[in-house]
């Protein structure tokens, strides 16, 4: 029997509530999960690098590892918390534009169980293309906690009161 840890890549993207993504690693090892934070480059303004690496003992990818490099522990699930309009958008359409996108992309291809929680405002979540892509993730097999009973977009400039009100909780309980 394998005593090996099962790894969750946390991929965090430029939205309100990057900052407080210690919580969801701090739910994910409480149920015995190692994580691996990868960032989209514009997250990294939101987010306490070196705490990170200190909570999850790995440094924090941003971006594809040098040739020779150590590579990070394969995926067992991916959290993509707090996800952005952006993101979720280019996702569906299949770019890779940077190393979180790649990563995801691949992830879905290979079948990898991917949990994705928005943080977008109700005139984003309104648009045509973010519903679509909503429906062609989810037509792909990737969970995303969009509706009433987990995530509900935020009216237009309020999301500074939305970040306390984030629901970090519903991703982690679909690792379980």
């Amino acid at each position: 029997m394998s005593t090996e840890k099962k790894t969750v890549y946390v991929v965090v993207c430029a939205a309100g509530p990057a900052g407080d993504v210690g919580k969801l690693i701090d739910m994910a090892h409480e149920r015995g999960w190692d994580v691996q934070v990868i960032a989209t480059p514009s997250a990294l303004a939101f987010i306490d690098i070196e705490a990170l690496e200190k909570q999850t003992g790995r440094p924090v990818r941003s971006e594809h590892r040098a040739p020779g490099s150590p590579r990070s522990p394969k995926a067992d699930a991916i959290i993509v918390a707090p996800a952005t309009f952006n993101t979720i958008n280019k996702l569906a359409n299949g770019i890779a534009d940077n190393y979180a996108l790649d990563i995801t992309n691949e992830a879905i291809g290979l079948h990898v169980p991917i949990t994705i929680l928005p943080f977008v405002n109700s005139a984003y979540a309104g648009r045509h293309p973010f519903i679509r892509s909503i429906d062609t993730l989810r037509t792909e097999g990737v969970k995303l906690l969009l509706g009433p009973d987990v995530f509900t977009p935020h009216s237009t400039g309020s999301g500074h009161q939305a970040i306390n009100n984030f629901p970090w909780v519903q991703a982690i309980e679909e690792l379980d």
